[in-house]
């Protein structure tokens, strides 16, 4: 018998424990015969969800109850043929196989069919509601271990062309009191619209970076003007869009994450309001207040100057997994 890995144990281990505890038996012999087999599809969807039990978590059940009457009604809807079906499948295999260290596949998926920005507008307007920052997409480019900065350093290396860009950050909470010892971390695409990660002529870490605030709540930091760019298509989320017809290009912009205990963790960004893309973002992010002016810089000549207030809502800390390392 072939054997799979599943976690630390094999399949036919799985099943062997499965069969010891009576997971695979829970019915009784005599009343699974009296039932019958779903006869049409209202028959099959009760079935399905009469076994959808998660005691352990009544919020999973809640989901996973939502996402089988969704999908099979979209199944009914579409008229979905079985060769249709396996083609779907095989495109939700290749997602996972396109998933690695250096690029999230599943969180790309998410993002050009704007699930990603529906999840966070439904965030923004309760916050938009108190006074807080419009959140925006983590995206797939946040890395684990960004490099540590002190206040005012460059984010950037002296051979990285472009205009230089002064950002100056306040965190604060929703009554406007100074957030202390924030953890802010930054990252973006450089000039020629790549993320280092993908360039290898960039040094590692380019244009990242996590700072602590001061007293005041502030965060200084230069780095340069970002470029729009295309998101990643050499995977099945570029054969997506060509079967789409659609284009990749996302507007040029920079990711903040602001982290304190005692506040929800906010990941936003802000755009370059003359960027061309700015109102057909690929993955639909480029909303309301987001986009922003980067104006002349206030003192030094040919230099531009961001400024950009984070304000903070009240909650639990929930930090978010970095999608690459």
């Amino acid at each position: 018998m072939r054997t799979f890995a599943y976690g630390q144990e094999t399949q036919t281990e799985v099943h062997r424990r499965a069969l010891a505890s009576g997971l695979t038996t829970h019915m009784p012999q005599s009343e699974s015969r009296h039932r019958g087999s779903p006869s049409d599809a209202a028959s099959l969807l009760e079935a399905v969800l009469a076994e959808n039990r998660c005691p352990q978590s009544p919020r999973m059940q809640e989901v996973l109850a939502s996402l089988v009457r969704h999908l099979h009604a979209f199944a009914q809807e579409t008229r979905l043929n079985y060769e249709e079906l396996e083609q779907g499948l095989q495109f939700l295999n290749a997602i996972g196989q396109a998933t690695g260290p250096e690029k999230n596949e599943a969180i790309l998926l998410a993002d050009v069919l704007g699930v990603s920005t529906l999840v966070q507008l439904q965030d923004a307007q309760r916050i938009l509601e108190q006074g807080g920052t419009e959140p925006a997409l983590i995206g797939p480019f946040w890395r684990a271990h960004q490099p540590v900065l002190p206040q005012g350093a460059d984010i950037f290396t002296p051979d990285t062309p472009g205009t230089r860009l002064e950002v100056r950050l306040k965190v604060v909470s929703l009554n406007g009191s100074p957030v202390v010892g924030a953890r802010v971390e930054v990252w973006q695409a450089s000039p020629v619209g790549l993320y280092e990660n993908q360039d290898e002529s960039q040094a590692d870490m380019n244009l990242r970076g996590r700072f602590a605030s001061d007293a005041q709540g502030g965060v200084r930091f230069r780095t340069v003007r970002p470029a729009g760019y295309p998101i990643p298509v050499d995977g099945p989320v570029g054969r997506l869009l060509e079967w789409q017809h659609r284009h990749p290009m996302r507007p040029a912009h920079i990711h903040f994450l602001a982290i304190a205990p005692g506040f929800r963790v906010l990941a936003t960004q802000i755009f370059d309001d003359i960027d061309p893309h700015i109102d057909n973002d690929v993955v639909f992010g480029a909303v309301g207040s987001l986009v922003q002016q980067f104006k002349p810089h206030p003192e030094r000549a040919g230099e531009l100057f961001l400024e950009v207030t984070l304000m903070l809502e009240p909650g639990e800390t929930r930090i978010p997994h970095p999608p690459l390392s």
